[in-house]
């Protein structure tokens, strides 16, 4: 028998164009979908080169997968189109944009997501809740009517 329960979130084109919700200068997020009870998030995350997602840990496991441009992790390593990255709970690192164009990597977050000081203290924390939130204002902001098909 086959499962025909899905959900497909459609108009999620890589372009600029679309509900990319700005999240300070040349960085924008787009939800594809939150899971429920709060157990994280998948997102398409656009960062313009040179932008720098400062020091971070995760209190859960995030999978990255690389659509458009480069990012260079805090290793030094360097991450291209079509490269993908794991990251355990747990895992503290800071990455930045590289490159010529805007890089658009698509994120599953599980758990939150904690800014921290180099020297531990949590200085901001981002929850499935928070980012749920941040789309409602988008939504109310642009008059756009939240999608229903982006919660589990």
């Amino acid at each position: 028998m086959m499962n025909t329960l899905h959900s497909v979130v459609t108009g999620h084109s890589l372009s600029s164009d679309g509900p990319w919700i700005s999240e300070g200068p040349g960085k924008w997020s787009r939800p594809l979908r939150f899971l429920k009870n709060g157990r994280g998030w998948v997102e398409l995350m656009r960062l313009d080169p040179g932008v720098k997602i400062t020091l971070h840990r995760h209190t859960g496991e995030v999978h990255a997968y690389n659509l458009r441009g480069q990012r260079r992790l805090s290793s030094g390593e360097v991450i291209a189109s079509g490269d993908y990255v794991h990251e355990p709970a747990g895992n503290v690192d800071w990455w930045e944009a590289i490159g010529d164009e805007p890089l658009v990597v698509m994120v599953v977050v599980m758990g939150a997501v904690e800014y921290i000081s180099y020297d531990g203290i949590v200085k901001q924390r981002i929850t499935t809740a928070d980012r749920i939130a941040d789309y409602r204002r988008w939504c109310e902001d642009t008059g756009t009517s939240p999608l229903n098909n982006l919660f589990e």
